[in-house]
């Protein structure tokens, strides 16, 4: 690591990107445009007669089953996960991101084509310096056997682990030290994935009524459904890991130990509260190179 703080950066060109809900089953349309230093993350939703905007922030964080959701009075936008983690794995601080529907389309179930969009929009240092989430002290949350926590640490490493009672899964563990090259080969295609013995009720729910084997790894009770197979043997725990990584990027680019097991996006924006409200846990920093 240098002395030399990062930059900030946008994307150079619009670019746009359609698809379907997971979880509405609708379809939706993306554009992409650059924004100023200092902007963040802006959501637009063009559908809403004016459109309304939500700049991404923890304490806009709903806690909503199977997916990270946006709400602001009465909008939300939700399933912001995989884009979110896209933005992450090509450190891009400032965008406006606008949206026809109330849901991020899934594409893949991985973050892979949102990465490709950046790529191609091409990714612009602006002239700013990026300031860096340093963890201070340990801040834990724990449900039974299921925890996460954020820690003290120079750089920006996740450990994640997750356990399921599957053939295919069973426990299985990924220890992280991030940078956008290794995100990009080792994270960025891992795919969602959900038991097909659960789709029926989740959609009684009104969830996953846009899933399937084209946008997520399907598991019978003896192993995986898709045809292709999987992506990496661990691929399902290197889905958590990107979750995980969207998840904690609402609160922006960090330096600490992220370490978890069993963990949900409920779970990862509870820990981003409890670090907020400890002003003793926390600082911001020069993000140095």
């Amino acid at each position: 690591m240098s002395n030399i703080p990062s930059r900030q950066h946008t994307i150079k060109n619009t670019v746009h990107l359609s698809g379907v809900g997971l979880h509405s089953g609708k379809s939706a349309t993306i554009s992409l445009y650059s924004a100023p230093i200092h902007s963040g993350i802006i959501f637009r939703r063009t559908d809403l007669s004016p459109p309304k905007e939500i700049k991404i922030c923890h304490d806009k964080m709903s806690e909503s089953p199977l997916c990270s959701k946006l709400v602001e009075e009465d909008v939300s936008i939700q399933t912001v996960e995989h884009l979110l983690s896209a933005l992450a794995g090509k450190e891009i601080d400032n965008i406006v991101i606008e949206l026809n529907s109330d849901e991020i389309p899934v594409m893949d179930g991985s973050a892979s084509p949102f990465v490709f969009l950046f790529e191609s929009a091409g990714v612009l240092e602006q002239d700013a310096p990026r300031q860096v989430l340093r963890i201070k002290k340990t801040i834990r949350i724990e449900e039974g056997d299921k925890f996460v926590a954020l820690s003290p640490f120079d750089h920006y490493r996740l450990e994640v682990s997750i356990d399921f009672d599957h053939p295919s899964i069973h426990h299985q563990k990924i220890d992280f030290d991030f940078s956008v090259s290794a995100y990009s080969k080792q994270v960025s295609r891992a795919r969602t994935f959900g038991m097909a013995d659960q789709l029926e009720g989740l959609r009684q729910k009104g969830l996953a009524l846009g899933a399937s084997l084209k946008n997520a790894v399907g598991l019978s009770k003896e192993g995986v459904m898709n045809a292709e197979g999987l992506r990496a043997p661990d691929e399902f725990v290197r889905h958590k890991l990107l979750d995980a990584i969207g998840d904690l990027y609402v609160a922006g680019p960090i330096e600490g130990l992220y370490q978890a097991h069993k963990a949900s996006h409920a779970m990862n924006n509870r820990l981003l509260r409890a670090l907020f409200s400890d002003s003793s846990a926390w600082e911001w920093a020069p993000n140095l190179s």
